[in-house]
């Protein structure tokens, strides 16, 4: 395959960046996005230029690192319209002959370090807001001593597959990150050692997302669509069930 890329390049967080185009030829159609990018930066490095800086870690769909914004999807599409992070995304889902653009994530609280890697530092000032359960010290419960309804347990496994990518942010028009923040809430509030700080923890979760800047929430729906891990938009329905409830209740407990 022979293809025509056009990836944003930007040397520094306050310096002006911009698209720059690369031709690549010999590029296999079962490559994964990432292994072309690498063999993008091999050809790069020997002509003695800049390789592009983008950020990966496990490659197997597993901890959203592979953040790029690709043809103006979140991570990517694949060949079958299905919903995966941008390492799982091959180079058969692309025509020979086809121009990519790939762009960082697109948000303002995600701000650019070099490239296409961004400082998603801010979904994890949400979560040490109160993305946590306090437990005493001691040796771990047996798994059963608790019960859980199954529907509740069903929802909150559900809701724990988020991996943080930032998918949400980056596709949402109002780059609001209410989809993670509500996997997260819904995530503790369905399980039973969850409850003793639910209220406090939607109320403090939704405050640091906002003093952080990201956006409101609209109903779009962009950002269920594009979630690898296809966190629905009910759980932002349940975050907003819990703030009401956490707001009349008053001190928060």
């Amino acid at each position: 395959m022979k293809l025509k890329l056009r990836i944003w390049r930007q040397a520094k967080p306050n310096e002006q960046g911009s698209m720059v185009e690369y031709d690549i030829d010999g590029v296999s159609e079962d490559m994964s996005f990432l292994e072309m990018l690498d063999m993008l930066n091999e050809r790069l490095t020997e002509r003695n230029e800049e390789p592009v800086a983008f950020d990966h870690d496990c490659r197997e769909g597993i901890c959203g690192m592979c953040s790029l914004v690709i043809d103006g999807k979140a991570h990517g599409q694949n060949e079958d319209g299905i919903r995966i992070t941008t390492c799982q995304l091959h180079m058969r889902s692309f025509n020979d002959g086809a121009t990519i653009d790939i762009e960082p994530w697109r948000a303002g609280p995600f701000p650019i370090i070099k490239d296409l890697v961004v400082d998603r530092s801010g979904l994890d000032e949400i979560i040490q807001a109160g993305g946590y359960i306090s437990s005493n010290t001691g040796s771990a419960p047996d798994a059963h001593a608790t019960p859980a309804p199954k529907r509740e347990s069903d929802i909150a496994f559900d809701n724990a597959t988020c991996i943080g990518c930032g998918a949400c942010v980056a596709a949402c028009p109002n780059s609001s990150s209410m989809l993670f923040t509500a996997a997260k809430i819904t995530h503790l509030a369905m399980l039973p050692q969850g409850q003793p700080e639910r209220y406090q923890r939607v109320k403090s979760m939704v405050a640091a997302q906002d003093e952080l800047g990201f956006g409101n929430c609209t109903n779009i729906g962009e950002c269920a669509a594009v979630c690898p891990k296809g966190i629905p938009l009910e759980s932002i329905s349940q975050l907003n069930r819990d703030l009401m409830k956490a707001m009349f209740k008053g001190d928060g407990k």
